[in-house]
């Protein structure tokens, strides 16, 4: 049996961090469906960029566009998702929207202006028009309104940017009051999320391994103890679905480590591992799965590091790196657009 398909059997939803339209084209996602139990994937800035630049599947569409900017990425990415979206639907109905999602993200320069993040979210997710596809929001604390009024407007939210149990915690209760209104209004209060969890930036910051496991670990304990309490069994037994846990950076940047590293010490059940393609070949070849993940609450007090500190600063370069990868997105578009028309020209 694959490394891949043993940790579904565990319980843990395998989703690829990453999308293009040559994936798409090429039948390669739905190969990794079949072979590598892919059941989802994520997308971010830097991934279209690197697309848009680098490859000419997207020039007719460009040149047949008469938006630019925003705009046009949105209709590009837009085009992408849904397609996504519509390969995976299968696996979203079999599972009654547990598994089977995709991602867009509003513009993280919104993410210090909640009431236009949240019109944006509610926008984008009416414009993809799919039921499994997730609207991104970070989890600063500027984005926890945001959270919470787009689950109570009906729109699944993937959050993003969360690096320690205190972060996690302030998105998961921005989702609970969400679905708690949904409930007190009558409505259905099966919305779908995931909390997205940042991990092999903690080793960076630290500079040696261990501190991500650790911190996931404590997350890990909170996300497990938050399932268990009595105020979210009273939202499950109003049918409302648990926003599930999602471990996201997860390829492996020390080269003299695993490549697999975050992969076989982050299987637990009912979470995801989004990994990149590479990540996600190489555990399919030579991963092991070794066991489930221990919710320890303690994890991470013997590095000697304030990592309530650490994580808030993880979390703003965070937010500033996506700043910087949006822009650089939006530069790629516009050049690739002049160049386009040069050559009509």
């Amino acid at each position: 049996m694959k490394p891949t398909q043993q940790l579904h059997d565990l319980g843990q939803s395998i989703w690829l961090d990453n999308i293009t339209r040559d994936l798409l084209d090429s039948g390669t996602l739905e190969r990794y469906i079949a072979e590598l139990s892919v059941t989802g994937l994520t997308s971010n800035p830097t991934i279209f960029d690197k697309a848009i630049e680098g490859t000419a599947s997207y020039d007719e569409a460009i040149r047949a566009s008469a938006a630019d900017g925003e705009e046009l990425f949105f209709e590009l990415a837009i085009d992408d998702l849904r397609r996504a979206a519509d390969t995976f639907l299968p696996i979203f109905e079999r599972t009654n929207g547990v598994d089977g999602w995709v991602s867009l993200e509003v513009s993280p320069l919104l993410a210090y202006d909640p009431e236009t993040t949240l019109r944006e979210a509610v926008k984008l997710h009416q414009k993809a028009d799919r039921p499994n596809l997730f609207i991104k929001i970070p989890g600063t604390p500027e984005g926890i309104p945001a959270i919470e009024e787009a689950i109570f407007a009906g729109v699944p939210v993937n959050v993003t940017l969360l690096f320690d149990s205190a972060q996690y915690l302030a998105a998961a209760e921005a989702y609970v009051r969400g679905i708690e209104r949904r409930v007190a209004a009558g409505l259905d209060p099966a919305v779908g999320s995931v909390a997205s969890v940042f991990v092999s930036r903690w080793d960076s910051a630290a500079g040696s391994l261990g501190l991500g496991v650790a911190m996931s670990q404590r997350t890990y304990a909170a996300y497990r103890a938050l399932l268990d309490s009595d105020r979210w069994q009273r939202l499950a037994n109003e049918g409302a679905r648990p926003q599930r846990l999602l471990w996201a950076s997860t390829g492996v940047k020390d080269p003299n480590a695993p490549d697999t590293l975050y992969v076989t010490q982050l299987a637990a059940p009912f979470t995801v591992n989004t990994m990149p393609e590479q990540t996600l070949l190489a555990f399919a070849d030579h991963g092991t799965v070794e066991g489930a993940l221990e919710p320890d609450v303690a994890a991470g007090a013997g590095f000697g590091i304030d990592t309530a500190a650490l994580a808030a600063e993880l979390q703003n370069q965070g937010a500033e790196s996506f700043d910087r990868s949006w822009e650089e997105l939006l530069h790629c578009i516009a050049r690739k657009t002049d160049a386009l028309a040069a050559v009509r020209q």
